[in-house]
């Protein structure tokens, strides 16, 4: 992640008076109204605090009429560098349930253990989250030893690390739900016979989405893909592809030159046809690396946000917009 962007602990404890970052929520209500259930507008509906797209989403689904959500990220914000002013992270301690993904936005994680409220959920503890790359195969070892700067030239690009972008695979998505249904049950229980209805009827929708994604890329000309970041391990390890990135788990490093140049031999040798960039991060890299090797351009969104030009389009539409430009792209038969 781009920690040089994130304030520091330090930053969310200070005074109010030092102002806070303009973000607002993307939600039927807003986080600086103080949301709603117990912790804002009194209306009986648990007030519950998302911290980006993914997790709003299964909130929304499974909570319905009985939640008031509100996010920390609004639409068109990548939520990598999300920065959270002093005012946001006091209204963290007035929620009743915060869902998050640990690991994925670093100030948000700090903010929300100092809130310390009773019913918080990290998302990355209901299913297991493994270890993805760029897969690269770069050299680690003396070629750059002498001047100490191998370590800063791969960061973030060739090396794998805990990959925390779960939700791209709609197997592992709908663990998280399940989770995040039971939790909710405990949290209110009262309302826990409509969660356990509402989590049923999403892990259904997630099955068939899967189901819709093991068909369409079953027989393809390919089955290797070049994106911006590696957003994409969990999808292509579910549907037996191969996720070559521009750069690594982070969308904004920036790809070396023997990347670069190693790009264009993975996609000679895998007739890649076409190199994918996000709706949230910069398309110059791709674009340029594109136009370098004759390629094609085309969007795969990794959801982690909704655009202004999104809105209205849910997870589910999303994903099979992906779908569809992964079966375009691998030349699906």
């Amino acid at each position: 992640m781009n920690v040089r962007r994130l304030i520091p602990t330090a930053a969310l404890a200070g005074s109010v008076t030092l102002g806070l970052v303009a973000l607002s929520a993307c939600s039927p209500s807003d986080a600086a109204d103080g949301g709603g259930g117990a912790g804002g507008k009194g209306d009986g509906r648990l007030a519950v605090i998302a911290s980006f797209y993914p997790m709003q989403y299964l909130a929304e689904e499974i909570g319905g009429t009985h939640v008031d959500v509100s996010t920390l990220t609004r639409p068109g914000v990548e939520p990598h560098d999300l920065e959270l002013g002093t005012r946001q992270a006091a209204q963290l301690g007035e929620a009743d349930y915060i869902l998050y993904l640990k690991g994925l936005q670093p100030a948000v994680d700090e903010a929300i253990a100092a809130a310390g409220v009773k019913n918080t959920v990290d998302a990355a503890t209901l299913t297991e989250l493994e270890k993805h790359g760029s897969e690269v195969g770069h050299s680690h070892g003396d070629e750059h030893a002498e001047d100490g700067h191998a370590e800063e030239e791969h960061a973030g690009e060739g090396e794998a690390g805990t990959d925390p972008h779960i939700w791209l695979d709609p197997v592992k998505y709908a663990e998280v739900a399940k989770g995040v249904g039971a939790s909710l049950e405990k949290a209110d229980p009262d309302n826990a016979k409509a969660y356990r209805k509402n989590t049923t009827a999403l892990v259904e929708r997630l099955t068939t989405l899967d189901t819709e994604f093991e068909k369409g890329l079953a027989d393809t000309s390919t089955k290797t893909f070049i994106t911006t970041h590696s957003a994409f391990g969990y999808l292509a390890e579910r549907y037996g592809l191969k996720q070559e990135s521009i750069s690594g788990l982070s969308p904004e490093s920036e790809p070396s030159p023997a990347r670069i140049k190693e790009l264009r031999s993975i996609a000679t040798r895998d007739k890649v046809g076409t190199v994918f960039f996000e709706t949230l991060v910069s398309d110059k890299t791709a674009k340029t690396v594109a136009a370098d090797s004759g390629l094609k351009t085309d969007v795969l969104d990794p959801i982690e946000g909704i655009t202004k030009k999104s809105e209205g389009a849910d997870y589910v539409e999303v994903m099979e917009s992906n779908l569809a430009a992964l079966e375009k792209a691998l030349g699906a038969k």
